[in-house]
């Protein structure tokens, strides 16, 4: 039996305080991470509040982690004791479905996600299946990489599922926490990149991360100049949109994809997308796979998020910060238990 030390909410809009848990014996398939550091992500904030309606109590946050490999069960065919790793969203898949032998492994119908009925990794420690254990590359900055396992994958999946090309004309919509992470990946992978947002302090941060030019998403006008230029649209924010005037700055054959949870339907007649084969499409994060291929993809290119740091000790500190709207663009925990 192991006891894991974590910070934990009783109930929702609570804050976290210190919480233990014992682990039976490490599954046959199970790995167990020594937790080094944790980003926060907007999720942690959703399901800490219940806004989804599916958290259970009490709630361990904590879906960004990077570690060491402390433990493997006997069935792990690829890790070692150690190890430099990281854990997102997903934790487990069935690895039989159709799904899985597909490599597709984030559509498994019985996926099991890291902080939805069980602990994450606000703690010492935590574990998961090994396939969703991805090795880290060595030249990877520890602590900015926790990010990359929710945040980064969210917008990097988009380019290998819709194929984006390096001669595309893309825009990223929304630059924060994720959006400032799609314009380093679409930048790096040969495109022409737009930033679309709606404060104009962030236009001189935009181009540092990689636009080409900078649109103010509240100035229609600005919008209506773009009109049929763009091969692809990234969608990060999850608030209303113009979306007439989205939707006309793509050429024909574009696509506008929605990683962002939008709180409202999509108000679009079919003739707007109809005569010039326009697509409106979606994401959820990626495979294991997909993950992996994200992160030598940042190796390759140095691409990491901008962190703020925090001592996992001021965990509620950091969670109002992310509330407060101010974060700059990532929120990383240093785990800071004592062994």
């Amino acid at each position: 039996m192991v006891t894991i030390n974590a910070y934990a909410a009783q109930k929702p809009n609570s804050e976290l305080e210190l919480f233990s848990y014992n682990l039976d014996e490490l599954g046959t398939q199970e790995v167990e991470i020594d937790v080094i550091a944790c980003g926060i992500c907007h999720s942690d904030l959703s399901m800490l509040n219940n806004d989804w309606g599916m958290t259970e109590y009490p709630f361990v946050p904590g879906h960004e982690i990077v570690g060491t490999v402390a433990a493997i069960g006997k069935e792990v065919p690829h890790l070692n004791i150690g190890q430099k790793v990281g854990l997102g969203w997903f934790s487990k898949s069935c690895m039989h479905c159709d799904y899985c032998m597909s490599g597709d492994h984030n559509h498994c119908k019985t996926r099991e996600q890291t902080i939805v009925g069980r602990h994450g990794g606000f703690a010492n420690k935590v574990r998961a299946h090994w396939s969703w254990t991805i090795p880290l590359p060595n030249s990877l900055d520890l602590l900015s990489a926790g990010p990359l396992f929710c945040g980064g994958i969210t917008v990097f999946n988009p380019i290998i599922q819709s194929n984006v090309k390096p001669t595309d004309k893309v825009g990223v919509l929304g630059i924060g926490g994720l959006g400032h992470m799609a314009l380093q990946f679409l930048n790096k992978w040969g495109c022409e990149v737009t930033a679309f947002s709606s404060s104009p302090n962030k236009a001189d941060e935009a181009r540092q991360f990689g636009a080409h030019h900078v649109v103010n998403s509240r100035n229609d006008d600005e919008l209506k100049a773009i009109a049929g230029t763009l091969d692809f649209i990234l969608v990060t924010v999850n608030v209303p949109l113009n979306w007439d005037l989205y939707l006309a700055a793509l050429k024909p054959k574009g696509k506008f994809h929605i990683v962002g949870v939008i709180p409202e339907p999509i108000p679009v007649l079919a003739t707007s997308l109809l005569f010039d084969q326009k697509s409106i499409t979606a994401t959820p994060l990626g495979s294991p796979k997909t993950t992996a291929d994200m992160l030598e993809f940042c190796a390759r290119h140095g691409i990491k998020p901008a962190i703020e740091t925090y001592k996992m000790s001021q965990v509620n500190e950091a969670m109002a910060h992310l509330e407060s709207g101010k974060a700059r663009y990532r929120i990383v925990l240093e785990n800071d238990f004592e062994n």
